[in-house]
């Protein structure tokens, strides 16, 4: 049945094309017979020719940002990310693409590598202005690391012109608190050199409500309920320089800091009855403060040569990230205040990653080689410490919640790869090996497990251009996903008292092979993407009548299909209203043994974003963004509907120098995630997720310089140019 309506839709959308193009003809006659219609109405709907704001690049979408007025009253990239077709962004700032794939962020050619928040604060800190464009890849070749299942790769403004540039941006997030993110840009041109410092401040209190209602058949009933004040404070330092030595070489260096602090109160309660709901079981409160610090340094260096036809490109990465963590976990009787259990903990976690790659290709006719080698390098070292409170009042160690645990992990990966193109005809095709050596020791529980494997991943993608208004692509890879430190870590992660997940160190990595179809006509994109994996990486509930306690542990499915449905197109209404619609439908079939039963369902879903864009007098844009969320879930769990809607309003000022935006986020509030058990002879658990992203937004960015003579580049990558 759904497949039927996607493709009666389709049907739809393609006639819709028909008549959209007998229009633009007989406007265009009528144009040349100078016959004149009135516009007081909206009398004809054309479909937008933007080759500028929209492409494809090997079968991959490419944005362009700076400029485009569907993101001009977006406040930072982040916001950007909401509204670019294939992508999207969580109410906790986590970005998606294909339905549930994390992609890697490159930044002009390069992979940052940064810790999740740190990530966060970066984008959070870039303009729209300050962007050129943006582009999804959601079938990387082998060219890149096989865990990379997506990559968005964002390429800057560069600074042309020889003398200072500047920019500050900031933006205030008011509801019950407010939030508020400050940025502060230069950079100095000299035409051999650029430097740049960028320097941030965000600080603010967010909130978060988490409500649940769970029980077993025959067994106790018990509601929970969570409300938490999130007070931080990020700082942000970047410093770096590029070199252009001569016109051949080219040496650049990139220093980070990211300090982050969060004090944070969870107050919950927890209220059991039992099955006929006439006898109180228990009825507590409690009270989680907690105390958060997060240091990152980061440090990057590139140097790349160019001669004629070849090319090369060395790049070393280094990320250190040191969190400290403090909670108290306080449980008390409701009707008596009466102290129930009261425990403690002290956490200590050090990461540290050092990564460099050597990449080299030569140009042989109209075919390129490339080849490269690249050796990765993580530890992690974590201490987590419990003291329970005992009977005569005094904190005592308590082993069976400690935890000491280390993970270490090696990868060394090496990739040839091959392109030709044969007038309107181009072929990608590449091999990658990745050996991968880690070990995880769980010391508190003497548990180690140690790894060593060799993986072979090819990809192949063929790309033909019919003229310059449409062109057909049509890729495949295969990738794996390895655990990440928190999948690992046999430790309690706590929700409330009776709620926490705990890591699982035998997890082992998954593999997904998919092929992806893209195909562009003028700024109408469609792609499809099908595809299976294997020893899927998930999370599972267990109750436990006898305490209440619910646990979520980690473990590997057989494996789940999946396909991805993906459309977008500009529509333009009148002169001063644009709308870009983006439609995708997912669908997912995953086999999931689950206590003495295996459960296996078709799972299909869709999303539907609306982009409008209005040019109102005055240069005042306003943009309304709408995305509705059908329902969804997986095997075990339902996720029901969700809408939200922003609205925002944006004008320059002083030859562009100052910018003003004004918007409310969610003004609905009504993008909170309601999620169901599926199974209930097995057990009732509803719980819903709250975060405050209904917001009153005001942004202000203003420009300053005294560049005013363009500096010629004299090398560009081949990145750079194809991005262009």
């Amino acid at each position: 049945m759904i497949v039927k309506l996607w493709l009666l839709l389709l049907l739809l959308f393609l006639s819709f094309l028909g008549k959209a193009q007998d229009i633009a003809k007989r406007k265009e006659a009528d144009s040349l017979a100078e016959i004149k219609t009135p516009t007081t109405s909206i009398s004809e709907v054309v479909l937008q020719s933007a080759s500028r704001k929209i492409k494809l690049n090997d079968g991959n979408l490419v944005m362009a940002v700076s400029g485009n007025k569907d993101f001009k009253t977006s406040t930072h990239l982040l916001d950007v990310l909401r509204k670019t077709p294939g992508v999207s962004v969580d109410q906790e700032d986590g970005i998606f693409i294909g339905g549930r794939t994390t992609p890697a962020i490159f930044i002009d050619g390069k992979q940052m590598v940064m810790s999740n928040q740190e990530l966060q604060a970066y984008l959070r800190s870039l303009s729209p202005e300050m962007v050129e464009s943006i582009e999804v890849n959601t079938n990387p070749s082998s060219k890149y690391d096989a865990e990379f299942k997506g990559i968005i790769e964002i390429r800057l403004k560069k600074n042309v012109n020889l003398g200072l540039k500047g920019s500050y941006n900031g933006n205030i997030y008011a509801n019950k608190f407010s939030y508020r993110e400050n940025t502060f840009n230069i950079s100095y041109n000299t035409g051999k050199a650029t430097y740049n410092v960028q320097a941030g401040l965000n600080d603010g209190i967010s909130t978060y409500r988490y409500n649940a209602l769970q029980h077993l058949a025959n067994t106790n009933i018990m509601r929970t309920h969570t409300y938490q004040e999130d007070q931080g404070k990020v700082y942000s330092i970047q410093a770096g320089a590029d070199f252009k030595l001569n016109d051949k070489n080219r040496l650049g260096f990139n220093l980070r800091g990211n300090f982050r602090t969060n004090d944070r109160l969870r107050n919950g309660s927890l209220y059991a009855v039992a099955k006929n709901e006439s006898q109180t079981i228990f009825n507590t409160i409690s009270e989680n403060p907690i105390h958060y610090n997060q240091d990152n340094y980061g440090v990057t260096a590139d140097y790349s040569f160019l001669n004629k036809g070849f090319k090369l490109n060395i790049l070393g990465n280094y990320l250190s990230v040191k969190n400290m963590q403090q909670d108290h976990f306080i449980n008390k009787d409701k009707s008596s205040s009466e102290v129930l259990s009261y425990w403690k903990s002290d956490m200590f976690n050090k990461i540290d990653i050092y990564a460099g790659q050597i990449d080299a290709s030569q140009k042989i006719g109209n075919a390129d080689i490339e080849a490269g080698f690249k050796y990765s390098n993580s530890v992690t070292n974590n201490n987590i410490r419990y003291d329970t409170l005992s009977v005569n009042n005094q904190f005592i160690f308590d082993p069976t919640r400690s935890n000491v645990f280390t993970y270490k992990e090696n990868i060394i990966a090496g990739y040839l790869a091959y392109r030709q193109k044969f007038e309107k005809f181009q072929i990608n095709a590449g091999l990658r090996v990745e050996n991968t050596r880690s070990i995880s020791d769980a010391i508190t529980v003497n548990s180690v497990v140690s790894r060593n494997y060799l993986e072979w991943l090819p990809s192949l993608s063929l790309n033909y251009t019919f003229n310059k208004s449409s062109e057909f692509s049509l890729s495949y890879s295969r990738k794996i996903t390895r655990p990440v430190f928190s999948q690992l870590n046999p430790f309690r992660f706590y929700f409330s008292p009776l709620n926490y997940w705990i890591g699982n160190p035998y997890l082992q990595p998954s593999f997904t092979s998919q092929i992806k179809a893209a195909y562009r006509y003028k700024s109408w994109v469609m792609s499809l993407t099908v595809g299976k994996e294997k020893d899927v990486m998930t999370r599972y509930p267990l109750y436990n009548p006898e305490t209440n306690v619910l646990e979520y542990l980690g473990t590997n499915l057989p494996y789940r299909n999946f396909a991805i449905l993906e459309t977008s197109f500009p529509v333009k209404m009148t002169k001063w209203w644009n709308m870009t619609t983006q439609i995708t439908g997912y669908y997912n079939y995953e086999l999931r043994p689950y206590l003495d039963e295996v459960f296996a369902l078709n799972i299909y879903n869709y999303e539907v974003r609306m982009n409008h864009s209005f040019s109102l007098p005055k240069g005042v844009t306003m943009n309304v963004f709408a995305n509705y969320e059908s329902r969804t879930g997986n095997s075990l769990y339902i996720i029901k509907p969700r809408y939200t809607v922003d609205v925002s309003v944006q004008k320059s000022w002083f030859d562009n120098k100052l910018n003003t935006k004004i918007g409310y986020n969610n003004i609905f509030d009504s993008y909170d995630q309601h999620l169901e058990f599926r199974h209930k002879q097995i057990m009732n658990n509803r719980f819903t997720h709250w975060w405050d992203s209904s917001r009153l937004v005001l942004a202000l960015s203003y420009n300053f310089g005294s560049s005013k003579y363009q500096v010629k580049e004299m090398q560009k990558t081949e990145e750079e140019n194809r991005a262009r």
